[in-house]
């Protein structure tokens, strides 16, 4: 429920007396780990730029072109979106998670799991 970029921020915060979290998972390339030297960078954007457009469009529930008008590259902005969309079916079958944000994925984000509703 925290974007990735809160991630990296919380770990610090519980690191700050002493090293609970391995610094070894801090600066360890991040991956999905779906294939040998597979790294998140190969198919997505810089995390500070990914968790600003998925902020924009999740939270604060703004549009493709709202989101590009605001400077975003009009072609990773479609790509992000097209993630989030496609994959919303994995969100329907997993647990409830605990919120954090104001708007978590899960049992309080009500969208259509069939894409055609994006037109």
């Amino acid at each position: 429920d925290v974007y990735k970029m809160q991630v990296y921020a919380l770990a610090k915060y519980f690191n700050r007396k002493k090293e609970v979290i391995p610094e070894s998972i801090n600066t360890k390339a991040p991956s999905a780990e779906l294939r040998p030297n597979q790294k998140d960078s190969d198919s997505l954007p810089e995390y500070h730029i990914l968790d600003k457009v998925l902020y924009e469009y999740i939270e604060l529930r703004k549009g493709p072109k709202e989101i590009i008008a605001q400077g975003f590259d009009s072609t990773l902005v479609a790509r992000v979106l097209k993630l989030v969309n496609t994959n919303e079916y994995k969100r329907n079958q997993f647990c409830p998670i605990i919120r954090i944000s104001c708007k978590a994925f899960g049992v309080g984000r009500r969208v259509p799991i069939v894409g055609k509703y994006l037109g």
